[in-house]
């Protein structure tokens, strides 16, 4: 085994590339490579095993997308008969979904050169699934159950014509409990193909996986912080006890003191659905992503909020895996996580309401803004509880920033002081205690309820309607508590006098200007006046009022 550290970052049109991957790399707006992707790119399309460790955020789908294309359109020259030449597996059906996009945004100029099926992400339908997989895509993206039950289910998919095998968040695979379906799978594949495995970090279970499938493999550890440096990525916290969290919360959002998009991590489902609803309370919209809910709804929840279409998402971080027997609850599906290899697109803060339970957790959460070469800040609220945890976490990524002085805090303290915040206390506490178990309980199972029937069976209906459009979205008022409509609005009186002037310049506080009453003859009257089809009417009836009446002769 050897380690390879870069020290020349390439070009794309200097990785010898085709002209059609080319053109789709610049329709997207890439301009270079990224580190890993300049490093690791060049050995893959030399056929060499290859084990990626690169941070977060880096580009490690395009990493191991790129080449693979290249090596289909190669073998296509030359190709006798259609088959499954690539299998790219990953742990979640959200990942699924993801590499499967960006394998089609690369290969989009190929046009129908390249075909991709990903049969985790896009249906739990088993018949849809096998016909995807009778058309012979070049691209089979999956998780390892899911094509393991294809493959022995005979006749389907046929994995000995293989030449390439992709792991995504390989250090995941074994934790999620996969680690039998891969052995399984591994012994459906020909004895000789390429074997790249992509991950985050280097866990005994990617070195258990790379003695199964990998071959004199070239590592890649390449000389790079697990974090992007702290000029594009801000670390901050406040100091709060639990009973103090809701009214800052409060405060960062509603005066604004946060803006741009935002990711709520919490530590398990039911916060999840308690911040969900403290929110609805004071006027904030906001949807829920845990693995509790459907897959389809978990990745039209991720692919709304890409788009734009809400800027406030709250996930849960479980550690089901953590805990004892290893077993997780019946109803989370163990093929979901909110803070490992999601590409949460242009997200501008990441909030830790609960802080992580482990240095890893911070680092994943971190990860998801920040991406790319975007900036952003994670701010974290941490209770004495919580210290030592923050402890660990700073001098993980003191260990990181080598070049930083010891006495320079990494993590800064956010400069807020809670004595503002009193005025904002009462109001807060009143909206958390409202949300209680029993709230929690009913929202989940109505929201559980209504998306299915939304996702399933008017999904179709409703993208085709657009102005219907709105029933799809995952951020609507629950009713499952009284929301008391003055709690959305923040009086004057209990701004602090430094942010004022913020305030007053938000158009959305300003307040509306009270229109004059009129009454329902007059507006009856308006409306008929204002109605075409009735002017003339209007007219005639109006001429024959106004005119004079003639009086009879006497004889």
């Amino acid at each position: 085994m050897s380690q390879t550290k870069a020290n020349k970052t390439l070009q794309f049109h200097e990785l010898e590339l085709d002209q059609r991957i080319l053109k789709a790399v610049a329709y997207l707006g890439w301009h270079q490579p990224t580190l890993i992707q300049s490093t690791a790119i060049p050995l893959l399309l030399e056929g060499k095993d290859v084990v990626v460790r690169a941070r977060t955020g880096s580009g490690k789908t395009a990493t191991y997308a790129l080449p693979l294309i290249q090596k289909i359109l190669n073998s296509k020259l030359n190709a006798s008969e259609q088959c499954v030449s690539a299998l790219v597996l990953a742990p979640t059906k959200e990942l699924c979904r993801q590499s499967r996009m960006v394998i089609e945004k690369l290969a989009e100029s190929c046009g129908k050169v390249v075909r991709v099926a990903d049969i985790a992400g896009s249906s739990n339908d088993a018949v849809t699934q096998r016909h995807a997989l009778s058309e012979r895509p070049d691209i089979v993206v999956s998780t390892p159950s899911k094509i393991l039950a294809h493959a022995e289910a005979g006749g389907v998919v046929d994995l000995k014509h293989i030449e390439t095998l992709v792991v995504d968040e390989a250090d995941l695979i074994f934790a999620f409990g996969y680690e039998k379906d891969f052995k399984k799978l591994i012994k459906h594949l020909p004895p000789i193909y390429q074997a790249v495995l992509v991950s985050a970090t280097i866990t005994d279970d990617v070195v258990r996986m790379k003695g199964l499938c990998l071959k004199n493999p070239v590592t890649l550890k390449l000389e790079e912080p697990e974090l992007v440096p702290q000029d594009q990525l801000t670390h901050q916290r406040i100091l709060a006890e639990e009973n103090d969290k809701p009214a800052i919360l409060y405060a960062l959002l509603k005066l604004r003191l946060v803006r741009g998009k935002s990711i709520i991590f919490v530590n398990n489902v039911d916060r999840c659905y308690k911040v969900r609803l403290f929110l609805e309370q004071i006027g904030i919209r906001a949807c829920v992503l845990n693995s509790e809910l459907p897959a389809n709804i978990r990745i039209h929840t991720i692919s709304q909020f890409n788009k734009g279409s809400y800027d406030i998402i709250i996930a849960s971080d479980e550690h089901y895996l953590e805990k004892p027997g290893g077993k997780s609850s019946s109803r989370s599906d163990h093929e979901s996580s909110s803070s490992r290899g999601i590409d949460f697109q242009c997200v501008n803060n990441v909030i830790n309401f609960d802080f992580p339970r482990d240095v890893t957790s911070y680092i994943h959460r971190a990860g998801r803004t920040a991406r790319g070469n975007n900036k952003g800040s994670v701010l974290s609220l941490v209770s004495i509880k919580e210290g030592p945890v923050n402890e660990a976490v700073e001098a993980k990524l003191r260990s990181t920033f080598a070049a930083q002085a010891d006495d320079e805090q990494i993590i800064k303290n956010y400069q807020f002081k809670m004595d503002e915040v009193e005025s904002f206390r009462y109001r807060a506490q009143d909206c958390w205690r409202a949300a209680t178990r029993v709230a929690v309980h009913d929202y989940r199972m109505r929201e559980i309820k209504s998306e299915i029937l939304n996702c399933e069976k008017l999904k179709g209906f409703f993208e085709e309607n657009k102005r219907d459009l709105q029933a799809l979205r995952h951020d609507k008022p629950s009713r499952t508590i009284k929301v008391q409509s003055h709690l959305s609005d923040v009086p004057e009186y209990i701004v602090p006098k430094a942010l004022k002037r913020v305030i007053g310049s938000d158009p959305r506080s300003a307040p509306v200007a009270k229109q004059p009453r009129t009454s329902a003859a007059k507006a009856a009257f308006e409306r008929r006046s204002n109605d075409p089809l009735m002017v003339s009417q209007v007219d005639k009836f109006s001429k024959r009022r106004s005119a004079p009446k003639r009086k009879k002769k006497a004889i």
